[in-house]
């Protein structure tokens, strides 16, 4: 039911502690492609594997074994897991979103029947379930096994028009339309982006090398006007060349969006005051 792989940076909940780092669900189907994703290092539960009547008797075990002299503190966050994953793997809701036998065929045939598809197909029914923020995490596997992943060292061009950008644009589109033939785009924000970019000089293996100096991010829906474009690069697109913006100023637009105040101040494990963000709000609403 759980698989466990090596903790990936910057993909835990970090100095706010084991509370905030993430589950991983993978959606019951989708034809996988070649190759397969990391978890990120976290749980990943698989609920079509869930036997309910053996979950019952493991809670049952588990109360009789639990000892009630113990300080609360020490098993703290093991604890908010175990009602995490009780919530999940027993709870009607999530059961509900993750099972698409109720889904319209045509909804879910215009996702793609590709892992990668019905993945932004369970983040829509998870967040009608009541999951406030979901990821799609669209690494390696997910979207092409093997030599075909986005970070395209080499062959960069023939990966992206033949394999990766047909994909995205089918998952992408279909999920946006979906949002707003049900109504509820403008009450989701949808972001996409990544961690760096590439090099706008082409190397030896015809591919594109990291670069952080100047990449893209996408805002749909959550109050964000559609249509516009908000900065450019230069003629190289190695840097930019007009309103450029950074990570933080992305963080505070994202806060902004959905109601949350990006001076707001959060304490770390020892108490200490730190702001969620120390970037400015873009003028995209």
């Amino acid at each position: 039911m759980v698989d466990n792989e090596t903790l990936q940076a910057g993909e835990d909940g970090g100095w706010l502690g084991v509370k905030y780092d993430p589950i991983v669900l993978r959606p019951a189907s989708g034809t996988p492609y070649e190759g397969s994703s990391k978890t990120l290092g976290a749980e990943v539960l698989k609920l079509h594997d869930v036997d309910q009547d053996r979950l019952s008797s493991r809670r049952e075990l588990l109360s009789s074994l639990r000892n009630t002299e113990r300080r609360s503190s020490d098993y703290e966050s093991f604890e908010h897991f175990q009602s995490l994953a009780k919530d999940i793997l027993g709870g009607t809701a999530l059961q509900k979103a993750y099972n698409f036998d109720h889904e319209d065929p045509k909804v879910r045939e215009s996702y793609g029947t590709h892992i990668a598809g019905q993945s932004l197909l369970l983040a829509r029914r998870m967040t009608e379930a009541g999951v406030p923020v979901v990821q799609v995490c669209c690494g390696p596997g997910d979207l092409g096994g093997g030599r075909d992943t986005w970070d395209t060292h080499g062959n960069n061009f023939n990966h992206l028009k033949n394999r990766l950008l047909p994909v995205f644009d089918h998952t992408v589109s279909a999920l946006l339309q979906d949002l707003s033939d049900r109504g509820t785009l403008d009450e989701t924000l949808v972001v996409i982006l990544t961690d760096f970019g590439r090099t706008p000089r082409i190397n030896t293996n015809a591919g594109r090398d990291h670069y952080p100096n100047v990449y893209s991010v996408a805002f749909a829906g959550g109050g964000i006007r559609g249509g516009q474009v908000y900065g450019s690069s230069d003629s190289n697109a190695a840097f930019p060349k007009s309103q450029p913006c950074s990570p933080p100023d992305i963080h505070a637009t994202i806060f902004h969006a959905l109601g949350i105040d990006p001076k707001t101040e959060i304490r770390d494990m020892l108490n200490r005051s730190f702001p969620i963000s120390d970037g400015g709000v873009l003028p995209l609403t």
